[in-house]
């Protein structure tokens, strides 16, 4: 089977769409996605929508965790907790219900789901290779998929070699079939590794390939919509910036 991994859309309806188009375009028989469905954008019932007609799987985010009630607002930062409170008094009755119905963590087919990481699938970032190799160590499966951390990348490890790890441009490819992988698509809507272009990764699972994707979209039109809705125009500003 080869399915779409998508991670960190947050509220950003025009990287969620153009995504979901190459996806198709791509001819890929299911998405799966790694939460923080809302956040700092302006659209999160559209996203909600998006994720319940395309999304085979879904996890919650910390995000999506703090628009539900589940997690305080005085764990983000003051821009991530300001759209988190705008999320709370706009988003829908239906799509908050949806969001409180998800979990952090999860498996499907022999691969395993964090939102963040093995050891933490809530908060956890996992950038270093001292984390990689904790994380590993903690891991439901051989493959295991994680996000939050806004950046394109996967961790490798074989059996009495420690950890090694790489940043993933677009179309770089990962053979899968020995050792150990974390897998981060990246983020769809808010990318943090200086391409601002929506990133998603496309898992061939009887392959045993991984290959890195991005996707052109209408930042301007999702900046628009912050600017719009009275949100820090930060949010706004870094989505052409990629960080």
């Amino acid at each position: 089977m080869r399915v779409a991994i998508v991670s960190d859309i947050h509220g950003n309806r025009h990287a969620f769409e153009a995504a979901l188009a190459a996806i198709a375009e791509a001819g890929l028989e299911e998405v799966w996605c790694l939460g923080d469905l809302v956040g700092y954008g302006a659209e999160p019932d559209a996203c909600v929508a998006l994720a319940i007609e395309h999304c085979a799987v879904c996890l919650a985010g910390n995000h999506d965790l703090a628009v539900t009630g589940a997690l305080s607002l005085d764990d983000f930062s003051p821009g991530a907790a300001a759209a988190a409170q705008w999320t709370r008094e706009v988003i829908s009755r239906g799509a908050r219900n949806w969001l409180a119905g998800l979990a952090s963590a999860g498996e499907v087919g022999g691969v395993s789901l964090y939102h963040a990481s093995p050891r933490d699938p809530v908060w956890e970032y996992v950038l270093s290779l001292d984390v990689a190799d904790a994380c590993l160590d903690a891991a439901g499966g051989r493959i295991s998929l994680i996000g939050h951390s806004h950046v394109a990348l996967a961790f490798h490890r074989v059996p009495g070699v420690p950890a090694e790890g790489h940043r993933r441009a677009d179309g770089t490819a990962a053979a899968l079939d020995s050792g150990e992988w974390l897998l981060n698509p990246g983020s769809v809507g808010q990318p943090r590794d200086e391409d601002p272009r929506a990133a998603w990764l496309e898992l061939d699972l009887e392959a045993g390939r991984a290959t890195w994707r991005r996707t052109e979209y209408d930042a301007g039109g999702a900046a628009a919509a912050i600017r719009a809705a009275g949100l820090p125009d930060r949010l706004a500003a870094r989505l052409a910036e990629g960080r």
